[in-house]
C-alpha cells in the first residue's frame, strides 16, 4: 500500500490492520493500539481499554495522550517527565505517545500483515521506526521500535492498559521470576488533588498477595479490579537471568489470557498502574474504573527521565531505570501480546514455556493451553 488509510476509530483517526484472528486499530496521533480485537474461537475479545472520555470535547491544552489514551503505546522517554532533564522538557511518556506518526507502508503476504510508521522527534532528535505485525493464524501481535540517531539516557516501555469485568477479584494477574517488587516510593496520588491511594509508598514486598498498605492491612495485587476508589503503582522487577520474561491476566471466568513476552534485559521492569477510580479530577472523574496497566518499562517507576537517568532508589539496588544510546548504533525494542482461551479450571498462570514457534501457558491446576507464537522474534529472528 502506498498511500495510508485513515479511518475514525473511537474518536481518533486510526490505521487499521487485520488478520482473521486480530484486528488492530493504531491511533495516528500517540501510535496507540486500540481498540484490538482477537477472534477465539468464535468470541471477539476486545482486552484494552479506551479512556471513557474518548468521544468528549476536551478543554484546549489538554495533552494529546489523555485526548487518544487507550490500549498500548511506546513511551519515549517513559513517564511524566515533570522535570527538565539536560534542558529538554519532554511530554508525558515521550513524544512518540502524543505526536503523529508519519505512515511508511503496509504489506500483505500469505506469512504476515505489517503496519509501518515513523517519527522524528524534535526534543532530542531521533528517527523512530514502529513496525506493528500479525501472522495469519495466531492470536498474537508483534511490536517492534527503532530508535535511530539518539545518544545520552534515555527511559522508555510499553505502556499496555487492560479492562477489567465489573467485579471484584475477576482476573488474576502473575509475571515470571522476579528480584524486586516496590510500591511506588511517593503516594501516588494526593487528597489535596483530588486523588486517593491505600498502597505503603516505598513498601518493598515479597508476594503480590501480600503488600502492605497505609491502614496497616494487606492488599493483594494478584487479584483485579479491587480497591475501588484509588489509584496505585507498584513495580516489579524481572530476573535479567531469564531468556523471556512475561507477564500475564488469566480471565478466568471469561475464558481467556492475555500475556506480554520481552527480553528483561531491554525491558527490565513491569509496572502495575492500578487505576479504579481514584482520579477525581477531570478528565479522571472517578470514572476510570477497573483499569490496569501492566507496562513493560526501563525506567524509575513512572517518574519520568530525569530521575530514571539520576541516582535512585532502584540504581542504588543496582537495577537497571535507563539506557544509553549511541546515535551510531540503532536500538531495537521488541515486545509480544497475545490472548489464548483456556478452559474453566485453568486458574491462574504459573508458568509460561517458551518455545520457537509457540508458547504454552500453564495453569494453577496444572493444564496447559499451548498458542502459536514466533518467540524468535523478540532476539530479531
Amino acid at each position: 500500500m502506498k498511500s495510508a488509510a485513515l479511518k475514525t476509530v473511537l474518536g481518533q483517526p486510526s490505521y487499521q490492520i487485520a488478520t482473521k484472528e486480530v484486528k488492530v486499530a493504531v491511533t495516528q496521533i500517540g501510535g496507540h493500539l486500540g481498540p484490538v480485537t482477537f477472534l477465539l474461537g468464535k468470541r471477539a475479545v476486545k482486552p484494552f481499554s479506551v479512556a471513557p472520555w474518548h468521544a468528549e470535547k476536551l478543554p484546549s491544552g489538554t495533552p494529546s495522550i489523555l485526548r487518544v489514551l487507550r490500549g498500548d503505546f511506546f513511551c519515549l522517554p517513559f513517564g511524566g517527565n515533570e522535570k527538565t532533564f539536560r534542558g529538554e522538557q519532554h511530554p508525558a511518556h515521550g513524544e512518540t505517545a502524543n505526536n503523529r506518526w508519519r505512515f511508511v507502508a503496509s504489506t500483505r503476504t500469505k506469512s504476515e500483515v505489517t503496519l509501518r510508521l515513523s517519527m522524528r522527534t524534535k526534543i532530542r532528535a531521533s528517527l523512530i521506526e514502529k513496525r506493528i505485525l500479525l501472522v495469519p493464524g495466531q492470536t498474537v501481535i508483534y511490536q517492534e521500535h527503532i530508535i535511530n540517531g539518539m545518544s545520552g539516557p534515555m527511559s522508555m516501555g510499553h505502556h499496555a492498559t487492560l479492562k477489567f469485568p465489573d467485579q471484584v477479584g475477576a482476573a488474576r494477574i502473575s509475571t515470571s521470576a522476579l528480584i524486586h517488587r516496590q510500591v511506588y516510593v511517593e503516594p501516588t496520588e494526593s487528597p489535596e488533588r483530588l486523588g486517593y491511594s491505600i498502597l505503603k509508598p516505598g513498601a518493598v514486598f515479597d508476594d503480590l498477595q501480600s503488600v502492605p498498605t497505609i491502614t496497616g492491612e494487606f492488599a493483594d495485587l494478584s487479584r483485579y479490579p479491587a480497591r475501588r476508589g484509588f489509584e496505585d503503582i507498584a513495580i516489579l522487577v524481572a530476573d535479567p537471568k531469564l531468556s523471556v520474561a512475561w507477564t500475564a491476566v488469566a480471565f478466568v471466568d471469561e475464558g481467556y489470557v492475555w500475556f506480554s513476552l520481552r527480553d528483561p534485559r531491554v525491558l527490565v521492569s513491569t509496572l502495575l498502574w492500578m487505576s479504579n477510580g481514584g482520579r477525581h479530577y477531570p478528565p479522571w472523574s472517578s470514572r476510570h474504573i477497573n483499569v490496569m496497566g501492566l507496562e513493560d518499562i526501563t525506567s524509575f517507576f513512572h517518574s519520568g527521565l530525569a530521575e530514571s537517568a539520576a541516582p535512585n532508589p532502584l540504581s542504588k539496588r543496582g537495577l537497571k531505570t535507563h539506557h544509553v544510546l549511541n546515535s551510531k548504533d540503532p536500538f531495537s525494542v521488541r515486545y509480544i501480546m497475545g490472548l489464548a482461551a483456556i478452559p474453566k479450571r485453568f486458574g491462574r498462570v504459573c508458568d509460561i514455556v517458551v518455545n520457537e514457534k509457540s508458547v504454552t501457558l500453564v495453569g494453577a491446576t496444572g493444564l496447559k493451553v499451548s498458542t502459536p507464537a514466533n518467540t524468535r522474534f523478540l532476539q530479531g529472528r
